[in-house]
């Protein structure tokens, strides 16, 4: 059964980093393109970075702060994230980029940012 297990969340004072975490299980890892996606309150998700193989991508607000890596095999996809800001508070996901497992949503991993 495919399963994505988010962590490495929590609350951090603007300016400060955290570094999450994704295992997968029920998939061939290395055969996907992952994703690393967020959903605040009130709209809509949104990728906030991706990986294929060695490319990365980010969004426009998180260029320069944010770092996607993977471990093959570990089948774990990280997120390092610096300088957070207020509106980097959100729940953390993970999938494939693009989506192929929309009914296997982890419950994510909520990143409060705030002093």
């Amino acid at each position: 059964q495919v399963q994505f297990v988010e962590s490495g969340g929590g609350l951090v004072q603007p300016g400060g980093s955290l570094r999450l975490s994704c295992a997968a299980s029920g998939i061939i890892f290395s055969r996907y393109a992952m994703g690393w996606y967020r959903q605040a309150p009130g709209k809509q998700r949104e990728l906030v970075a991706r990986i294929s193989s060695g490319v990365t991508g980010y969004a426009n607000s998180d260029k320069g702060r944010f770092t996607i890596s993977r471990d093959n095999a570990k089948s774990t996809v990280y997120l390092q994230m610096n300088s957070l800001k207020p509106e980097d508070t959100a729940l953390y996901y993970c999938n494939t980029d693009p989506i192929t497992f929309d009914d296997y949503w982890g419950r994510g991993t909520q990143v409060t940012v705030s002093s």
